[in-house]
């Protein structure tokens, strides 16, 4: 039979917004666990330089997701390294089922499973990422400021962002392997009057490649020719797709036309009981900000939920 472990809340997901949420949950003496999969910190955990996170001018993202996981577990939040495979209800339970055959049954549960990009899988992208290799411009532009940077991708997040590394960048270049953009007319028009952007079409990135501390240039191929060519970059923004990641959750929990999670102003979803944060949910940006300040609704929202529970608990007494 399987092992069943019951507490009041569940976190799905040890990124900065379920840290934060599990930070609220346990200081408010409710029994936490964090159930992540790889290490606590999420994304943040494996990015370079951290610049926008108020309160440090300037932190390792490592020494910050290490400084969320401490805070938290200062509260009592527990954190279990386990895969979670599949979220379901039982009665008043919000459950999550693991890999490991464990079964974790809370009376509310808050997801920060975050989302993934979409890579480039080719020699030098793994080696460099964080070091020129990014996936958010807001993040990491101001890294580069004048020098020359790429962007690979031609749909709408692709171009706008590219559009954004200008204020910085003294020259962007777009890599798109058609020989037209996917981007909407308006923000294609933007693209085009930006006298900082530049565009290499037809072409893919055949490797990223570097002087061991940082990307120094790109060798690109041209799909319709087969040439091969270098563009030398100082940054590669790879906008190729995002993918939230939300395979374990419930079919029916609402979602938008990306596959991000809907919820309310409470950070609850369609489910009862079960509340977002952080990547995995709709939002216009996703920022370490954004995580955090999701974490916090959620996890008031939840701790309403638990009270609710405990009164219909009393006045069946």
């Amino acid at each position: 039979m399987a092992e069943e472990i019951l507490c009041d809340v569940i976190i799905v997901g040890g990124g900065p917004g379920g840290l934060c949420a599990g930070m609220y949950s346990s200081r408010a003496n409710r029994d936490t666990i964090c159930l992540e999969k790889y290490m606590p910190g999420g994304q943040i955990a494996i990015t370079g330089e951290v610049e926008d996170y108020p309160g440090f001018e300037h932190i390792q993202g490592a020494e910050l997701a290490m400084k969320f996981t401490d805070h938290a577990k200062k509260f009592g939040l527990k954190i279990e390294m386990e895969e979670v495979e599949k979220v379901y209800c039982e009665g008043d339970y919000r459950v999550a089922k693991c890999a490991s055959g464990k079964i974790y049954k809370g009376k509310a549960m808050i997801v920060s499973t975050g989302g993934s990009p979409t890579y480039l899988k080719v020699p030098g992208e793994k080696e460099y990422s964080g070091r020129g290799v990014s996936y958010c411009a807001i993040c990491d532009g101001a890294f580069f400021k004048e020098k020359v940077i790429a962007v690979v991708g031609g749909g709408d997040a692709a171009v706008e962002e590219a559009g954004y590394l200008t204020k910085f960048a003294s020259k962007v270049y777009i890599i798109h392997r058609r020989d037209k953009l996917r981007a909407q007319k308006i923000i294609q028009k933007r693209a085009f009057d930006n006298k900082k952007l530049g565009f290499v079409w037809d072409s893919v990135v055949e490797s990223i490649n570097g002087d061991g501390t940082r990307v120094t240039d790109l060798t690109l191929k041209n799909v319709k020719t087969n040439e091969t060519s270098k563009l030398d970059v100082s940054a590669v923004f790879v906008y190729i797709g995002f993918k939230p990641n939300t395979s374990m959750l419930p079919d029916d929990m609402k979602r938008d036309e990306g596959g991000y999670l809907v919820t309310n102003f409470h950070m609850e979803t369609s489910i009862e009981g079960i509340y977002a944060c952080g990547d995995v949910r709709e939002q216009l940006v996703r920022q370490v900000t954004n995580a955090v300040g999701d974490g916090t609704t959620a996890s008031v929202a939840a701790e309403k939920r638990l009270e609710m529970l405990e009164d219909k608990a009393a006045q069946r007494i």
